[in-house]
């Protein structure tokens, strides 16, 4: 065991980081000091002490709360849409990649089409006309994200189907649907988790950044990126309240990019080494 991550020096502090902080955000009403949208009027701006230990904002809320409840809301956000774009990108990649010709045709071209768009703008312009709440913003960024999944799948499919194991289920008279579910699709998900993984990190950043823009999670909901927005407006007398949520997000996109790395070296055979 100390051999296997001694050879992949990137997957042990990716696992600690992303475990940790899944951990730190499940367990978050029981360490959470207060409640996360009581203000404490008598200790406003409060710099870290030990009845505050990350301080308090300018409403008097205990930080430590307000990130690990943060926590929760930013990594439900990343595991909702990836899931929404993986599931996407899966269906229509398998179908392209098998049934080729036309469906791939008009699958490609929509791929084509939704890449020529600036995906972070593509999710501003769609939420300028939703009601921005924690629904809305994982669904438009698991409908905007699909692009990458389907092409790494389709690429695998058009590979597989060519497979003798494949050829044989065909020539036994297996239906398309069980091919794809029992035949292509095991054999595809290396490269989906990969790309699962490291699109969870992306998911956070673009959630930070909407609600750093004030278009994502509103206010009193506590997230990383509208406690980087409140504490812009009051960096130079109380840092902390940028400081600790931007190393958060920091922390955990780091992380996650960690192990999407090591797991792309792992599952890839081309880049294991001897």
């Amino acid at each position: 065991m100390k051999s296997f991550f001694k050879r992949r020096s990137l997957l042990l502090p990716g696992l600690v980081i992303v475990l940790g902080m899944s951990l730190l955000a499940l367990l978050a009403p029981c360490l959470a000091p207060y409640d996360p949208d009581v203000s404490h009027l008598d200790f406003i701006l409060q710099a870290p002490n030990a009845a505050f230990p990350l301080g308090t904002d300018e409403l008097g809320r205990d930080i430590l709360s307000r990130m690990l409840y943060g926590a929760r809301v930013s990594l439900w956000v990343g595991f909702v849409a990836v899931g929404i774009s993986s599931g996407i990108g899966i269906i229509l990649g398998l179908s392209a990649g098998y049934f080729r010709g036309l469906t791939d045709e008009i699958i490609m071209r929509g791929v084509d089409i939704m890449l020529c768009f600036p995906s972070f703008f593509l999710i501003l312009a769609v939420i300028a006309f939703l009601d921005p709440n924690l629904n809305n913003i994982m669904v438009v960024i698991g409908f905007t994200s699909w692009m990458g999944v389907a092409r790494l799948v389709r690429a695998e499919t058009l590979s597989l189907r060519e497979r003798d194991f494949v050829a044989a289920a065909r020539v036994a008279g297996a239906p398309a649907w069980r091919i794809l579910l029992v035949h292509i699709l095991p054999n595809a998900m290396a490269p989906v988790l990969v790309s699962a993984t490291l699109g969870i990190a992306g998911a956070i950043l673009v959630e930070s950044s909407l609600s750093f823009l004030g278009l994502g999670i509103q206010p009193p909901t506590a997230s990383w990126g509208n406690m980087l927005m409140e504490g812009k407006n009051v960096l130079e007398i109380a840092p902390w309240l940028s400081l600790y949520p931007g190393l958060a997000i920091l922390i955990t996109v780091l992380g996650y990019n960690l192990l999407g790395e090591s797991l792309r070296d792992l599952l890839d055979p081309r880049l294991k080494r001897r």
